[in-house]
């Protein structure tokens, strides 16, 4: 069938799949650059098992009451994710900057995609450090945690002192997650019936949705700047 002369083709819609599939497509990539240099997972892993001997050195089970130990335990867990998070999820979008990759993904995925792929990129890294240092239990926090990383990465990457406004960025976002995670952790260790951390749970949850939302509606602006 013929167009009519002069008549433009309307442009078609970007659908869930074509972002699904550009979004694993950055993934992945991110996968490789990974795995090649090594630079974000080694600073993750590096940082935890650090913190994890010298915390162990410092305040070992003999040094805490036994009533103590699940809230101590706790904080401390959450601050070494927390740290962590803050020494290498930050490479998300500075190292596209950095290698001058950036407008070539902008032209080449559409913005809720790299932010998509960006985002599982970071939770698979932060993932890996929290099957080695923590149980299955807290996956909601490290949902928290590589959701607000990502969308504040995205927005540090071109600034001068990127790691120092990361982190400022970052900790107001974040106190919510860590602090519902600690106690979420803490009644885990201490309440044998479920219904005791739903509360902790419940704003996880609340958190994580509203904040993968506001970054997808707002990543398209930040990306494009």
């Amino acid at each position: 069938r013929h167009e009519r002369p002069g008549r433009a083709r309307p442009r078609r819609r970007q659908g869930g799949p074509v972002i699904l599939r550009a979004a694993a497509a950055v993934f992945v990539k991110d996968l490789k650059t990974e795995w090649r240099t090594r630079v974000a997972l080694n600073a993750l892993l590096l940082f935890a098992f650090s913190v994890l001997i010298l915390v162990g050195y410092a305040v070992g089970p003999t040094r805490l009451a036994l009533e103590d130990r699940p809230i101590v335990n706790s904080v401390l867990l959450w601050i070494v994710l927390f740290f962590s998070a803050m020494t290498g999820l930050s490479r998300a979008f500075v190292n596209e900057e950095e290698t001058g990759t950036a407008s070539a993904l902008r032209l080449s995925a559409p913005p809720a995609a790299v932010f998509l792929g960006k985002l599982l990129g970071n939770l698979a890294l932060l993932g890996i450090v929290m099957a080695l240092v923590v149980p299955l239990f807290l996956a909601f926090g490290a949902i928290g945690l590589a959701s607000a990383s990502t969308f504040i990465a995205a927005i540090v990457a071109k600034t001068a002192a990127k790691g120092a406004l990361f982190a400022v960025l970052a900790t107001p976002l974040l106190l919510p997650p860590l602090v519902a995670a600690v106690t979420g952790t803490r009644v885990a260790a201490t309440e044998p019936e479920l219904a005791a951390g739903l509360d902790a749970v419940r704003l996880l949850f609340a958190f994580d949705g509203i904040m993968i939302t506001a970054s997808f509606l707002l990543f398209d602006a930040v990306w494009r700047e």
